[in-house]
């Protein structure tokens, strides 16, 4: 099979050591703006062609993943919607599904399937030399269909990301997707943010940090140009979840004022009953 990656970052570069160390009989393709990344790549065995801009590969290619910013991918396809070879499936790596499908109803090529999808696996860091092919081991996958979606290529789209190491591929709309990336992923990149910026800078923070620091903080090295748009995209549903968290940080903040230990305990109890069950339920579904 030949597959063509748009977008060699981090995400895209993953997908391109993932599918070499899987399954190295495909063809790898890939577009980037950055010939140094092309040559990186090329040279480290993990594409076989690469281009700047599309001369041959979406021609050839019969599975296409995007690895771009939502709105720059709907421009990207609808400039380049005649050039995808007949019968190609398409993918996106997106974390926004409703506005994101929405604005390309439009825009995608008669000849070929698009299908939405989300790995939830990434690095805080940017760039393919950040990319790494583990990423996805063990990970979750979410696929949003739409009407136009062939049932057989879902179907054979799952058993593809199965091999890269995907453990879970959720079929969901998009609607159920967006409310909960909003409080699993855009809201602890908010209060990671948040964490961060608060620091009293006249302090040495670095000789007083742990773990819990470390882990809280680690998603605060944020992509400045993306995740504006993220955000913008899912506010609706994000809003509401910062307003959940601010409601359940308030009612500690008053139990600390109040010395109400015994409410205090009661929210650890239920903190720490809700963390079990997520990871009871984690190893359960693996």
């Amino acid at each position: 099979m030949k597959i063509a990656i748009v977008g060699l970052g981090v995400i895209g570069g993953s997908f391109a050591k993932a599918i070499r160390h899987h399954d190295n009989k495909h063809y790898i393709m890939a577009i980037d703006t950055n010939v140094e990344t092309l040559k990186l790549a090329e040279n480290q065995g993990f594409i076989d062609y690469g281009e700047t801009v599309n001369k041959t590969v979406l021609q050839q290619a019969d599975l296409v993943i995007f690895a771009l910013y939502p709105e720059v991918m709907k421009e990207y396809v609808r400039t380049h919607k005649n050039e995808f070879k007949d019968g190609a499936i398409i993918t996106d790596t997106t974390g926004v599904k409703r506005t994101v499908i929405a604005s390309m109803r439009d825009v995608i090529p008669s000849q070929v399937d698009f299908i939405f999808g989300h790995p939830m696996a990434g690095r805080e860091k940017r760039g393919f030399e950040y990319a790494d092919a583990s990423v996805f081991e063990g990970a979750n996958y979410v696929i949003t269909p739409t009407d136009a979606n062939n049932p057989r290529n879902i179907e054979w789209f799952k058993g593809f990301l199965a091999n890269l190491g995907f453990k879970r591929v959720t079929i969901t709309d998009p609607d159920t997707h967006d409310e909960m990336i909003a409080h699993t992923s855009q809201l602890t990149h908010a209060i990671a943010v948040a964490l961060i910026n608060s620091d009293d800078r006249s302090h040495e923070t670095i000789r007083f940090i742990g773990d819990s620091y470390r882990d809280l903080t680690r998603i605060a090295n944020m992509n400045e140009k993306l995740w504006p748009e993220l955000f913008m995209n899912n506010k609706d549903h994000l809003v509401t979840y910062m307003e959940r968290f601010e409601e359940a940080f308030h009612e500690l903040k008053i139990a600390i004022q109040e010395d109400d230990v015994e409410k205090m305990e009661a929210i650890f109890k239920e903190s720490t009953a809700r963390r079990i069950k997520l990871q009871e339920s984690d190893l359960r579904i693996r």
